[in-house]
């Protein structure tokens, strides 16, 4: 016979998971603003306890304070970006045989050269219909971005003004032990803090050396190029090659084999030891975060949380493992205890 207090354990528990459920159904839209405004204020909570607990200033003047000053540092850039690619891609959109022509020269010098046929017609399609579509959602993505980011800020405001309830309630009610509870958010604090400044500076730094490049050696749109190779050095495994071997190619194929040459330099050398280098010193100054959860965490949070999966798939992927510690810290010694009492 089951006991009472168990049927109403089991009960309220598919209660909470059923509202939960739904709320998260009716609410899944806010969930990037959501992350986008637990990085800010991960990044921004020691300043902010730093004016109101060490300078004494009042909590929604720390707040306001640090609210315009992440809007300056951080949107307006991202706005300055976006601004750049929607002038340099509104023609390529317009004109998809510029696409076209690219994708078939890289083609045509490949089978010609090296006999390599990678593109056949039906991948040629796919990879202009691809970009095609990657340009439109760039363009198109304005109304949800400023959303986002109206939401964003008001939750970010929030916990900053709450910020000091907020993590006593975390602490109180994590189901752990007080030191597994401080490691857990140390854990997100940290690794949080290291991606959210470690991806967007070594994105920024790589395009900054390739828009470098691209001018010295006179590639057309050399701005445009080195933001996209930017951006391209988060994808995982192939990097910002994803940019600059084609542009080589190109080069090679129009037969300017010194710039591609002195490209394929520029990439190896600068652009791919500035990723070794910027990398390490991350790693030392921030958390020390192995390159495969940083590979894998990438892949995974993209599929699961957009662009900010940059931030929070390696997350998700430390989390997981720092529980499977914490499990076994928290209930190992009491099994076996179990164990050898039975």
């Amino acid at each position: 016979m089951i006991h009472p207090n168990k049927i109403r354990q089991i009960l309220m528990l598919a209660l909470v998971l059923a509202l939960g459920f739904v709320l998260y159904g009716e609410m899944a839209f806010m969930l990037s603003a959501f992350l986008g405004a637990v990085a800010l204020y991960m990044l921004l909570r020691r300043a902010m306890f730093k004016m109101v607990f060490g300078w004494k200033w009042r909590s929604w003047i720390a707040a306001l304070l640090l609210v315009l000053g992440s809007l300056v540092l951080v949107v307006m850039p991202f706005v300055f970006v976006i601004n750049i690619l929607i002038k340099k891609l509104t023609p390529f959109i317009e004109d998809q045989s510029q696409i076209t022509d690219a994708i078939k020269r890289i083609e045509g010098y490949l089978s010609t050269r090296f006999h390599i046929e990678i593109l056949s017609d039906v991948n040629v399609e796919k990879i202009e219909l691809a970009l095609t579509n990657a340009g439109k959602n760039v363009l198109g993505s304005t109304v949800g971005a400023i959303t986002n980011l109206v939401v964003m800020y008001f939750l970010l405001w929030f916990m900053l003004t709450n910020g000091g309830n907020m993590e006593r309630w975390l602490r109180k009610n994590l189901p752990f032990k007080s030191t597994n509870t401080a490691k857990l958010l140390q854990e997100v604090n940290s690794m949080v803090v290291s991606n959210a400044v470690g991806i967007p500076l070594l994105g920024t730094i790589q395009g900054i050396i390739a828009t470098i490049g691209y001018y010295l050696f006179g590639i057309n749109e050399p701005i445009l190029w080195g933001i996209i190779t930017g951006i391209a050095s988060v994808i995982p495994f192939v990097g910002t090659m994803a940019v600059w071997v084609p542009i080589v190619i190109l080069q090679f194929a129009a037969g300017n084999m010194q710039t591609g040459y002195w490209l394929i330099f520029w990439g190896l050398v600068p652009i791919g030891s500035s990723d070794n280098v910027i990398r390490f010193v991350l790693q030392k100054s921030l958390a020390d975060v192995h390159p495969l959860i940083t590979v894998f965490g990438v892949i995974v949070g993209l599929n699961l949380f957009g662009f900010l999966g940059l931030i929070f798939g390696p997350l998700l992927l430390s989390l997981f493992l720092l529980l499977v510690r914490v499990y076994k810290d928290e209930f190992g010694l009491a099994v076996a205890t179990d164990d050898e009492d039975g």
